[in-house]
């Protein structure tokens, strides 16, 4: 199933007709070179694009001096920051593959990751240095160590020392036009839920495919401005802040702590902006905070009355009725009393697209993004996809669907639901891997994606939940984990984290932790004195209020979907952990080897 699109967008420059990603860069450097590229909060630091295009050259003959050329493969183990952007772009220049490693990796899983991509050298700095210097133990094809910081290791350098390394006779411009579209351009290596992380290998073309089926979705304004806060790791980090920046122009901020996330968007002001559930479900409930303890009782009033008219409208809209005139007056004047400021607060008054994925998103989180203006949209990718597949246009979405099928994807079910999917931007393979990649592609080209999914009559896909992770309960009864999670988690403030339990099982628990942020405040609201996690998880106040939001979320479920019994842990389940992967998914394996115990006596009592 492929869906049109609307008429093309007003803004398309040069770099969405290039090759490569290095041509595109090139022509971005030339077309915008006075204005911004990378930057930090408040232009600490600021880079233009041709500052930025000097700086890709001048590493990239560092590289080249240390032997880095096409078809070999570099590391980067970095937060979030300017330096980023220009180490992974001079690599890409040369032919080579820059692949980022997730900042929680261990030794061991860093050696992996090196070891099977053959790496020759790994950029990183301070913070990861002592953990990379162990993983380098042992590792043959790992020549060179570079830090962007401080001082070099025994045995490697900084990154102005390779910069002053460089070769000055290299050609750099023979280089990067001998860069082709099938080349290899990044690896994005799986998180690793399940055995050893398995490395996508993405091309040029599937990038540039992708990322020119996006810019004729959304209507990108020439200024465009985004946030870099997520893992670079990821696919969604590396389209949105790295590769779409480079297509299109726009100016990145780096945000090295993700945690500070939201209070980098009322000074940057992106215009678009794609955050993990989690993410908007915390913002929406500081918003609600914020309207419960404003002192001005009629501020409150009015902020609520026009809070009850906004759903009230897109209520109407997403059941395809007409929007009364009466209503769309009131809206409009909300809309300039209240909404417009809300989203100014918030850093998205230019925002021209939103989008949220990675895991299910409760509607309830989206309606309320809807009645104040804001057009959340949900969208469905993956990493062997080059994060696209399907998309909600921002004029048509449909809440509780992942869209129609975006630009030349071609999208159909299996006969037991799995969704299939086939077109230009799907990966060649995963590297080294030949037996994972023939279990993943049909003999005709379809991508197997382990999702489950339905349409519906328009052609928006619904995704039901990962094949593998299904609950088939003992009397063959087959539930959505991941949506049983979304209801408890968007149930109330508590809930922090939940994973539901019930396979071959009489009836679903669930394993709970608090929400860090909201714990405290619940806490100092109902004084209750020591307001630490362990403390506060064995409290009996806390308890009873997660119980309501236990009994709240099974009020919007079936009877065979409800928790029975839950377990509130005494713990934080952390980004990166044991628990969840660096984009907060669950690591469900390791969690009921983990938790079995607890698990166990759940049943049992």
């Amino acid at each position: 199933m492929e869906v049109s699109t609307a008429p093309g967008p007003a803004y398309t420059p040069r770099a969405l007709e290039a090759t490569t990603v290095a041509e595109a860069f090139q022509l971005t450097a030339e077309d915008r070179a006075d204005a911004p590229a990378i930057r930090t909060k408040g232009d600490e630091y600021s880079m233009t694009w041709a500052e930025y295009a000097e700086q890709v050259e001048r590493v990239a003959r560092g590289l080249a001096a240390l032997g880095i050329g096409k078809g070999d493969t570099v590391a980067i183990m970095l937060t979030n920051r300017p330096e980023f952007h220009p180490v992974d772009s001079a690599a890409m220049h040369l032919g080579a593959t820059p692949f980022s490693i997730y900042n929680t990796y261990t030794p061991d899983q860093i050696k992996y990751l090196v070891t099977d991509a053959a790496t020759k050298v790994l950029i990183t700095e301070q913070a990861f240095l002592e953990t990379v210097l162990k993983a380098r133990d042992g590792v043959d094809t790992l020549e060179h160590v570079v830090v962007i910081d401080g001082d070099a290791p025994e045995g490697g350098m900084t990154l102005d020392q390779l910069i002053e390394g460089g070769d000055d006779g290299f050609d750099f411009e023979g280089a990067w036009k001998a860069v082709q579209p099938d080349d290899i351009l990044t690896l994005i290596y799986t998180s690793g839920t399940t055995g050893d992380p398995k490395g996508v290998q993405l091309t040029h073309k599937n990038l540039l495919t992708a990322v020119k089926g996006y810019h004729g979705i959304i209507d990108f304004p020439e200024e465009g401005s985004v946030v870099s806060w997520l893992p670079m790791a990821h696919i969604a980090e590396r389209a949105c802040s790295h590769y779409i920046p480079i297509l299109l122009g726009f100016t990145t901020t780096a945000c090295p702590d993700p945690r500070q996330v939201v209070a980098y968007l009322p000074e940057v002001r992106p215009t678009w902006f794609f955050a993990v559930p989690r993410i908007w479900e915390k913002l929406k409930a500081a918003i609600e905070a914020g309207i419960e303890a404003e002192q001005d009782e009629q501020k409150k009033t009015v902020t609520k009355q026009a809070l009850e008219v906004g759903l009230k409208r897109v209520d109407l809209i997403q059941s395809g009725q007409e929007v009364p005139e009466d209503l769309e007056q009131q809206w409009q004047k909300f809309d300039e009393l209240v909404y417009s400021k809300i989203r100014a607060g918030l850093g998205f008054d230019r925002i021209e697209s939103m989008n949220v994925g990675a895991a299910p998103t409760p509607p309830e989180v989206i309606r309320f993004y809807h009645a104040i203006g804001l057009p959340l949209a949900e969208l469905w990718g993956m990493s062997e996809t080059t994060g696209y597949g399907t998309c909600n246009r921002p004029d048509n979405i449909k809440i509780g669907t992942v869209g129609p099928a975006s630009p030349g994807a071609e999208i159909k079910l299996a006969e037991d639901g799995e969704i299939l999917i086939k077109g230009p931007f799907v990966m060649p393979g995963y590297r080294n891997n030949e037996e994972k990649t023939r279990e993943t592609m049909t003999d005709d080209g379809w991508l197997m994606t382990g999702d489950i999914g339905e349409f519906d009559d328009d052609g928006f896909l619904k995704i039901v939940d990962r094949k593998k992770e299904l609950i088939i309960n003992a009397a063959g009864k087959n539930m959505s984990p991941a949506n049983i999670e979304s209801k408890l988690k968007s149930a109330g403030p508590l809930i922090g984290q939940a994973i539901a339990v019930g396979d071959s099982k009489p009836f679903n628990v669930a394993l709970l932790t608090l929400d860090p942020d909201s714990a405290p405040q619940f806490a100092q609201a109902n004084g209750i004195d020591d307001a630490s996690i362990e403390s506060l998880a064995e409290n009996e106040k806390v308890l009873e209020a997660v119980q309501k939001e236990v009994d709240d979320a099974n009020e919007q479920m079936a009877r065979v979907e409800q928790i029975k019994k839950w377990k509130l842990l005494p713990v934080e389940w952390e980004p990166g952990g044991e628990e969840l992967t660096p984009t907060m998914k669950l690591k469900r394996k390791p969690i009921a080897q983990k938790y079995q115990d607890e698990i166990e006596a759940l049943y049992e009592r």
